[in-house]
């Protein structure tokens, strides 16, 4: 065949974007997310405040599309496609490093789901007017709690994941040394988020105040 006839292989970029999308701006999303969430460990007064703030940015149909919307399209829906080609060998080679593949797919799949559906739920069906009322009427159900919180922790873990796969596919850790301290810092990195979110639900369904005596 000739060279002209030859298709040009892109899943090299496509592969690498990916990666790429999950740290920024998806990841960064997530930990801006957490943050002003976690106003409802202080009062309910502050999540509002902090929640009507990002709710009068300018230019908000923009920034959300082109930072948060399409890069979490791409993210998970180019995951689901890598996901779905895949073949996963833990049942005959149980090695980690298999395990952490099938962890890190099942994970993303779970977080998709549950991030498309908390935007749903909380951005549309509010249109773009979520309170704390809202949440907290949402939360009272058990089962969407479960849901929460399942998805809370497979976010967190799928970004601490992503994140040693990050750098180790662009060569910021390229030593077996590196890529072990950056499999820690991953570790760190979804354990701290999954206890930030659960923390956070807690607050908004316990009605727990951690923090009120910042403002007393």
């Amino acid at each position: 065949m000739s060279a002209a006839g030859v298709r040009a292989d892109h899943s090299f970029f496509w592969r690498k974007l990916h990666s790429f999308s999950g740290i920024f701006p998806v990841g960064a999303f997530l930990a801006e997310h957490f943050w002003s969430n976690s106003y409802a460990l202080v009062s309910v007064a502050k999540y509002n405040e902090a929640s009507r703030e990002l709710q009068t940015i300018p230019w908000r149909i923009f920034v959300e599309a082109g930072a948060i919307w399409l890069p979490i399209l791409y993210h998970g829906g180019y995951g689901v496609y890598v996901w779905w080609k895949g073949k996963s060998n833990v049942s005959q080679y149980p090695w980690v490093g298999n395990w952490m593949y099938l962890l890190q797919r099942w994970s993303g799949l779970i977080a998709f789901v549950f991030i498309g559906w908390h935007v749903y739920t909380e951005r549309f069906l509010t249109q773009g007017k979520s309170t704390f009322a809202d949440v907290d009427k949402a939360l009272a159900n058990p089962w969407y709690f479960g849901f929460y919180l399942l998805g809370i922790v497979a976010a967190s873990f799928h970004l601490g994941s992503g994140l040693w796969n990050f750098l180790c596919k662009w060569g910021l850790a390229a030593t077996s040394r590196s890529q072990r301290a950056a499999g820690y810092l991953g570790a760190v990195v979804a354990v701290v988020f999954s206890v930030v979110g659960v923390a956070i639900a807690l607050s908004i369904r316990y009605h727990w105040r951690p923090f009120e005596f910042y403002v007393q």
